[in-house]
């Protein structure tokens, strides 16, 4: 039987509900409060922060997406290393078995259905590999790139917005592929690879360093975006970031990575650590 945080999260005004939120996190209202509050209940560590005092950010976005001291996230020096995009958790990662994504025990979903894509683009990751990563409340929300690449292309994708932890993966049926979420495509040195920033409940938007606001929970029509002129991004680079916390989902084609072997569901993982290998000859 669903839980009530499950039922509620279906009866919601979720699009709503996050909009408020949103224009909340913006305003300079009640702001110092609410950010102490945060910040004791979530155990926030402004110590890295550039900013550590939790007065002197404008809003709450501010304090939410906040850098980091230089420094603060070395990346893998390893010039094979594939590292996380992201601090979090892995929620889980592996093989994508023919086009099918595991999500939670027994549930899976579909490559096709979660990029919102063409038969062909789908089948670039046949047997592929995915990684999906949970951005707790605590952690840092900026993502970064795993690896050097070259942007292709985007789709943002309207959805639902149910929370991603993983009592709700466990579920939800085709979670990530529900929600709102904006796709980036990749060109790299072991092949193409998608980046998956996925929304959720009270997320107040999804922003990336090519055009700032992307997703605000408002729009009603798939959007793709190709033709991006020279935007190159080196590993570790800032790519885009959660306005409150969220998911991303890495894939890669069949053969491109080796993930390291001791990484499994429920392991913590901090920004510019390495997660795989690459497999530069190997890739189709």
């Amino acid at each position: 039987m669903p839980s009530l945080f499950i039922i509620f999260q279906h009866i919601a005004p979720q699009h709503l509900f996050s909009r408020i939120v949103g224009r909340l996190a913006e305003s300079k209202l009640f702001r110092k409060p609410f950010i102490t509050w945060f910040k004791k209940r979530y155990q926030v560590d402004l110590s890295e922060a550039l900013i550590e005092d939790p007065s002197e950010f404008e809003n709450f976005n501010a304090f939410f997406t906040r850098a980091l001291k230089p420094g603060a996230r070395p990346i893998c020096q390893d010039l094979n290393a594939v590292v996380s995009p992201a601090d979090g958790v892995i929620s889980q990662l592996g093989t994508i078995e023919e086009l099918s994504i595991l999500q939670a025990k027994g549930r899976h979903y579909s490559v096709k259905s979660l990029l919102a894509c063409d038969p062909n683009e789908a089948n670039n990751y046949v047997n592929g590999s995915f990684a999906t990563i949970y951005l707790s409340p605590r952690d840092y929300h900026r993502v970064h790139m795993p690896i050097a690449g070259s942007l292709r292309k985007t789709t943002y994708v309207p959805g639902t917005l149910f929370s991603v932890n993983q009592k709700t993966a466990e579920s939800v049926a085709d979670l990530f592929a529900r929600n709102e979420r904006l796709v980036c495509y990749f060109d790299t040195a072991i092949g193409p690879m998608v980046l998956v920033l996925v929304g959720a409940m009270i997320v107040a938007g999804i922003e990336t360093v090519w055009s700032g606001a992307v997703a605000a929970n408002t729009k009603k029509e798939i959007i793709s975006k190709e033709g991006f002129d020279s935007i190159d991004l080196k590993i570790g680079d800032e790519m885009g970031r959660f306005k409150l916390g969220s998911t991303a989902i890495l894939l890669f084609q069949e053969n491109a990575v080796n993930f390291l072997p001791q990484l499994k569901a429920g392991t913590a993982i901090r920004m510019g650590e390495s997660i795989a290998s690459q497999n530069v000859k190997e890739q189709k």
